[in-house]
């Protein structure tokens, strides 16, 4: 996240993330984190009004804990942009608690492995989840956010301007699914596409 509270990213679909890593060394890019398991519950109240305005709350855990709030996004060229509050906490389990003793109820569980480089002041992060893989890149800007993407090769009339579990709510409908949650397990002999996804690979 941006120091500024502001979070401004792009998202792609990829058929071969190991391309990307490669070209991500060609070009210098600085391993910020090594893959790492994020599990992720994201929260709303009776009646689900966070998402019906865009907006998340949400509760990670990968290798410490934070709390996320997300606004309502606005889209520029592909890029998303919207405010991000986040901060740490010590335990998860008291985290999660805290929110379902003020009413909050799980609307989604989902999991994700993740492996972070850094370069030209943009985060690339390598996103690994049961339906796909995928990049992200975060930047303070849509123009340097565009450059680090045309380096990668990404395609941008396939940046996908939705959240990953939306595409999970995509892919039960698609594929006829009652899983409840986003996970490995869940999903160990389910074969999805793109298609499934409503999305199409950028690397393609």
């Amino acid at each position: 996240m941006s120091t500024s509270g502001q979070e401004t990213e792009a998202k792609f679909y990829v058929r071969d993330l190991s391309k990307i890593k490669s070209r991500l060394k060609e070009l210098g890019a600085r391993l910020v984190q090594e893959r790492t398991l994020e599990t992720n519950i994201r929260f709303d109240l009776p009646g689900s009004p966070l998402r019906s305005q865009g907006r998340v709350l949400r509760l990670r855990r990968d290798t410490s804990t934070k709390f996320t709030y997300k606004s309502a996004s606005t889209n520029e060229e592909g890029v998303l942009s919207r405010e991000e509050i986040e901060f740490g906490v010590d335990d998860f389990q008291k985290a999660k608690r805290f929110l379902e003793v003020l009413g909050y109820e799980k609307l989604v569980y989902y999991e994700k492995y993740r492996t972070t480089y850094e370069l030209k002041d943009t985060l690339i992060m390598l996103d690994e989840l049961p339906y796909g893989d995928f990049v992200e890149i975060e930047g303070d800007t849509v123009d340097a956010i565009r450059v680090i993407g045309d380096q990668l090769k990404l395609n941008w009339d396939a940046a996908i301007a939705t959240s990953y579990t939306t595409l999970f709510d995509r892919a039960r409908r698609e594929l006829n699914l009652s899983i409840p949650d986003l996970s490995f397990a869940e999903f160990v002999d389910i074969n999805v596409e793109a298609a499934d996804l409503g999305v199409v690979a950028a690397d393609a």
